[in-house]
């Protein structure tokens, strides 16, 4: 059964981190992910963390496994140390959940 997360960051370098999102979408792909909602938000009204978060989005896969085979994947692991680490200081998993 599909899987999908709901997640919080707070992007501090927009240009960078599009970067990221460029260079990990064809494995995203490969390991039959996607995306489902993207915002970017200007103002959080209540929040379970003191990490801020100004971007929130859902991200989808096929199954659990390949969840965990693309949170491992060695090529996608180089595109996050390249340019998410610099462009995001917080990331907030809001939920998990079934997919239908």
């Amino acid at each position: 059964m599909a899987v999908e997360m709901l997640v919080g960051l707070n992007v501090i370098d927009d240009q960078v981190y599009q970067l990221y999102r460029d260079e990990m979408m064809p494995i995203l792909k490969h390991h039959s992910g996607g995306f489902g909602y993207d915002f970017k938000v200007s103002e959080v009204l209540r929040s379970e963390t003191q990490a801020p978060i100004n971007r929130v989005f859902t991200i989808y896969f096929s199954n659990e496994d390949a969840k965990k085979a693309f949170f491992s994947n060695e090529e996608y692991l180089r595109v996050r140390q390249r340019h998410f680490e610099g462009s995001v200081t917080d990331t907030t998993i809001i939920a998990t959940y079934q997919r239908s």
